[in-house]
């Protein structure tokens, strides 16, 4: 009997990847915490998990490719109607990585953007939170938590 051994290596290509500055008005991607919850991945929310990290932007600010990026087209975010005026964003794929940006009115949906490029502009949070720190969501496309590429 002949056997057949198969071997299998997965070599990560993002390990060392950093995201570079995403919103005009906040170099270093600062994240913080208000009334609405915790910003962090995993944060406790009223019903459910935090599934992404926030990145503090004000309203209107521009938003940067944080490296060159290919755009996979446009992320519906809400179902809901009273969310309509931030229900946008911005499915990524660079150095390895699969990844959304949420609140974002992208500039275009397909093709390359370089890094430090624009994408689009950070939609009016304050909308429909009132009060809330306005902010970029990054969620990975496997749901994985995204703090350690920040």
């Amino acid at each position: 009997m002949k056997r057949i051994i198969v071997l299998s290596v997965v070599l990560c290509l993002c390990e060392g990847v950093r995201f570079g500055q995403l919103c005009n008005g906040n170099p270093t991607n600062r994240r913080t915490s208000d009334s609405w919850g915790g910003r962090h991945y995993g944060a406790r929310r009223r019903t459910r998990t935090h599934g992404g990290l926030d990145i503090s932007c004000a309203d209107g600010s521009v938003v940067y490719a944080p490296f060159d990026v290919t755009l996979h087209g446009r992320v519906i975010v809400y179902t809901d109607p009273k969310k309509a005026a931030i229900n946008n964003g911005i499915n990524l794929r660079g150095e390895g990585l699969c990844f959304k940006l949420f609140y974002v009115q992208p500039d275009k949906t397909s093709g390359s953007v370089a890094r430090g490029e624009r994408l689009g502009v950070m939609l009016n949070m304050q909308s429909v939170y009132p009060g809330i720190t306005s902010h970029v969501h990054v969620q990975m496309c496997n749901k994985t938590d995204p703090t350690p590429y920040f």
